[in-house]
């Protein structure tokens, strides 16, 4: 059904727990596998905690490539990216609504949209200094978002706004690009600690925030596709 790469996701309970999160991927790769499914075609998502991110170095070094979900802070993304994770999935609209919120505002200009300048910031420096981690912009607002993230790597976008886009008209100018990101990064960071990242992550309410929201959520919804699973098995 689906002709090319296959996320699957570590349940969000795991997310604290290093060991676990790799014997659950491991478990999920073999499952693929005897589905007859080999590992390049899978990207296991794991959230971005410190933990979540050690799992993915585990893992990465055994050839199964890694997508590091809830991504909102740049600890966050410099640590998986220092961990050799496949790729990347800031929230781009998640960290909007947030500024949004705590700021009392309406809306911002494009180019200078919370989440538009955090993945530009990433991505600048990801370029500037030779890593590899792929970065996936994700969960958009608006196509304002999108088209101040033109050249990004990849970028998930949503049937709605898919359809804004092909109605548009014009130019689409590139607006991220490897070439010129060594002038707009900032300096590499050495390779950070468990406290490094932690402290570093903790200067970004944010961040803590949506981050620990997000594990809630996405376990509330492991649960209830559990519970819906389990029903129709009793039926």
């Amino acid at each position: 059904i689906v002709p090319g790469r296959v996320s699957t996701e570590v349940d969000a309970k795991l997310s604290f727990d290093v060991d676990g999160s790799v014997k659950k991927a491991l478990r999920l790769v073999q499952l693929y596998q005897e589905a007859g499914i080999g590992k390049e075609r899978l990207y296991i998502k794991l959230a971005s905690t410190w933990q979540g991110i050690q799992a993915a170095r585990v893992l990465e070094a055994q050839g199964i490539n890694c997508n590091l979900t809830l991504l909102f802070s740049f600890a966050q993304a410099v640590a998986c990216a220092q961990a050799g994770v496949a790729l990347i999935s800031p929230f781009v609209g998640r960290i909007f609504d947030w500024y949004k919120k705590a700021e009392g505002k309406d809306g911002y200009p494009a180019h200078e949209d919370p989440g538009v300048v955090s993945v530009t910031r990433i991505f600048n420096y990801y370029k500037a200094h030779g890593y590899n981690t792929v970065v996936m912009g994700a969960s958009f607002r608006n196509v304002g978002e999108i088209t101040e993230l033109a050249g990004c790597d990849k970028i998930t976008i949503a049937p709605k706004l898919l359809g804004e886009l092909a109605k548009a008209e014009g130019e689409l100018p590139k607006k991220l690009d490897a070439a010129t990101a060594g002038a707009k990064a900032e300096k590499k960071l050495p390779e950070l600690s468990e406290a490094d990242f932690l402290f570093m992550h903790n200067e970004d309410p944010m961040a803590v925030e949506k981050l620990a929201e997000g594990i809630r959520n996405f376990n509330k919804d492991t649960r209830t596709l559990e519970d819906a699973v389990r029903a129709k098995l009793q039926a």
